[in-house]
């Protein structure tokens, strides 16, 4: 099946999608507005499915890949929901300890890209960890639409200790290494800066066009090493980019911060159009090295 990408798109249709995927406006109303700009003989209806993610597209790692092993795993959540799943995996032929790091969906649940993410960093020698915060309600439900809802129906501070929780529960496994990291994706981006502020040993945080960030007073209590992905073309999450850099660094914290140019929310995702190879291959190579950095030695 053909790759669609953002150029297939009007850029006003790509602006709603972006709109519709962060729950600001509803399936009803991407269709009757996007309806203006349906162009050969493709119907709104039409753009919006093909907006959708196809995950059979972007798999790049096989769950039954022979150099990982992957399990789903449950940990204890007292202040949060409770019982949390989550998906984990490490290299086949791991031996003694290694970086682990956690990996914090976006505001769909753990649908299998992330849950491809994770074994990524598995075959590169990594310990990875994704939990679920849909789990409290049942779990990813095999329906992007259908986990944007149940997304939205979460208690946002359960939510975040469920992730606090999820890095205490990684940094105990005995294959991780004590300093772990954390990369999230848009809301899970925003997550990986929350659990950054609260767990001052953590080793280095990526957050991927993440938000919200935290604030002023919050981000002087992070001590993690930061590598920051933004996209250029992202009104939600770049107009409070620069405040939090200047936060962090007035807080004496390492920065990075790359914005990609052309690129969209979600350039990191390969299951939709808005995914960019190219800034994405960069993105990803940037993040594997900010963590060889800070979490092998």
């Amino acid at each position: 099946m053909e790759r669609k990408t953002a150029k297939d798109f009007p850029p006003e249709v790509m602006d709603l999608f972006n709109k519709y995927a962060h729950g600001n406006i509803s399936r009803r109303g991407f269709l009757d507005r996007a309806k203006k700009y349906a162009v050969g003989g493709m119907s709104a209806a039409a753009m919006l499915e093909a907006l959708k993610p196809n995950f059979a597209l972007a798999e790049q790692v096989p769950k039954d890949d022979a150099r990982i092993k992957a399990s789903y795993q449950t940990y204890s959540s007292p202040e949060g929901t409770g019982q949390v799943k989550g998906y984990f995996a490490l290299p086949a032929n791991a031996s003694g300890k290694l970086p682990a790091v956690l990996v914090i969906h976006e505001n769909r649940g753990l649908n299998p890209y992330i849950e491809d993410v994770v074994r990524r960093l598995a075959l590169l020698n990594f310990v990875a960890f994704a939990p679920d915060a849909l789990t409290v309600l049942g779990g990813y439900p095999n329906n992007e639409e259908q986990g944007a809802k149940l997304y939205s129906q979460l208690d946002g501070k359960k939510r975040i200790e469920d992730m606090v929780a999820a890095a205490a529960y990684l940094k105990g496994r005995p294959e991780a290494l004590p300093k772990i990291g954390a990369v999230g994706f848009c809301a899970g981006g925003g997550a990986v800066e929350a659990v950054a502020v609260r767990m001052p040993d953590l080793g280095a945080a990526v957050p991927f066009y993440g938000g919200p960030q935290p604030s002023a007073e919050d981000a002087a209590k992070i001590k993690a090493p930061m590598l920051l992905h933004y996209a250029e073309k992202d009104d939600f999450i770049n107009p409070k980019g620069p405040p939090f850099e200047a936060a962090l660094k007035a807080a004496g914290v390492k920065v990075e911060s790359y914005t990609y140019p052309g690129t969209l929310h979600g350039f990191h995702n390969d299951t939709t159009p808005r995914f960019s190879e190219p800034d994405a291959k960069l993105a990803w190579q940037r993040t594997v090295d900010f963590f060889n950095k800070n979490l092998r030695a």
